[in-house]
């Protein structure tokens, strides 16, 4: 059954999906491009007849013409984000969408890239519900963006160990996000797992927890700052994540054992 969708003016289009617990959404196809993003909830999608899981942070991309179903064990919430070939601008159809998106799947996210996703898609919520003349190039960007990480995520090898793969990713996340709020709990609670185990299993492979991890690249992008910048050295301590001058001098003195401040004068190579 073919289900058509007006896409007009921008080509792309951001909605919610509800089902209920039990509902089921018949075998259907549509002649446009669709993310479907499981916000919450718990089911199935049947894809050219063949059934796997939907839950929440599931992902599956669908090509035009591909028959698709859903059915929903509870209440299962889906962002959907439909778009036509006319958003795809030729740099990215040919370095990215025909190398990554020319089938349907599902996508594996990892808690981060989950984290990351749906960051854009509220991101994209925000444009779409605030009309501008830079509306649909906001889109643009930002779907590209989209499909960057989803390309990313799909393309990751597979670790020989579990826990050195949680490790790597963990790396990635911090050295991506050293400028965020990071707490040890709460990227804990992204991999599902305590405190303990998440220090234990990045010890393994870094030899350090990865709040010691953190500290060391904000400190080393500290430094070069420092040595190659006159910014002032509360622009330094903002720009590489940390929330307060006097946190940012303890943790700068405790790994190089001297003060940014005669850090700099000793360093500097910028000519003021």
């Amino acid at each position: 059954m073919l289900k058509d969708m007006n896409l007009e003016p921008l080509g792309i289009k951001l909605y919610e999906s509800k089902h209920l617990a039990g509902d089921h959404v018949e075998d259907h196809h549509h002649h446009i491009y669709q993310l479907l993003y499981a916000l919450e909830g718990a089911g199935e999608i049947i894809i050219n007849g063949e059934a796997q899981r939907f839950d929440q942070d599931h992902l599956a991309f669908i090509t035009p013409e591909t028959p698709h179903a859903i059915k929903s064990e509870k209440k299962l919430t889906v962002l959907v984000l439909a778009f036509d070939q006319r958003v795809i601008d030729g740099t990215i159809n040919d370095s990215l969408f025909q190398t990554y998106f020319t089938e349907t799947k599902l996508v594996g996210l990892n808690p981060f890239d989950s984290s990351e996703m749906r960051q854009l898609l509220r991101t994209m919520l925000y444009e779409q519900s605030h009309k501008s003349d830079l509306q649909g190039m906001a889109l643009r960007i930002y779907l590209s963006q989209l499909l960057l990480l989803i390309a990313r995520s799909d393309t990751q090898q597979d670790a020989v160990d579990a826990n050195t793969l949680r490790a790597e990713r963990l790396k990635k996340y911090i050295d991506s996000h050293y400028f965020d709020w990071i707490h040890a709990e709460d990227l804990a609670a992204r991999l599902g797992m305590s405190a303990r185990h998440m220090n234990n299993i990045f010890k393994e492979s870094y030899h350090m927890t990865p709040i010691q991890y953190l500290t060391e690249v904000r400190i080393g992008l500290a430094k070069k700052l420092l040595a190659e910048t006159d910014k002032d050295i509360a622009s330094v301590c903002f720009e590489v994540g940390f929330e307060s001058l006097s946190t940012f001098y303890r943790a700068f003195k405790n790994i190089t054992s001297i003060s940014p401040h005669k850090y700099r004068t000793t360093h500097q190579k910028y000519n003021i």
